[in-house]
């Protein structure tokens, strides 16, 4: 187990206060910039604005992921607030039963 864990398993709050600074920093980069130039949502795919674009952490902090490039993804604010600390297997099953519930008459 790493040392910045908490014996139950979860990060602990420096640790998770560093890597949302390392996500600050990411986000006035030019990767970021041409991350967002499409405007497009990671999960839903909808294009808006570049100010509802937010940055999400696809593995969340509170779960274990980092403020690196591939956890990274611009998503728009609907999503990121319906997504809040899901993984993407627990993100998955919740739009695919979106798309099963607008399916059934």
């Amino acid at each position: 187990m790493r040392d910045d864990y908490l014996s139950i398993g979860g990060p602990d709050e420096d640790s998770i206060r560093a890597e949302r600074n390392k996500a600050r920093a990411l986000r006035k980069t030019r990767w970021w910039q041409q991350k967002t130039s499409s405007g497009k949502c990671y999960y839903c795919d909808r294009k808006v604005t570049f100010k509802s674009l937010t940055m999400d952490h696809i593995i969340p902090l509170s779960r274990g992921g980092r403020s690196t490039k591939d956890n990274l993804v611009p998503c728009c604010k609907t999503c990121n607030t319906k997504k809040k600390n899901a993984l993407p297997v627990e993100w998955d099953e919740y739009m695919e039963n979106l798309d099963n519930r607008k399916k059934t008459p």
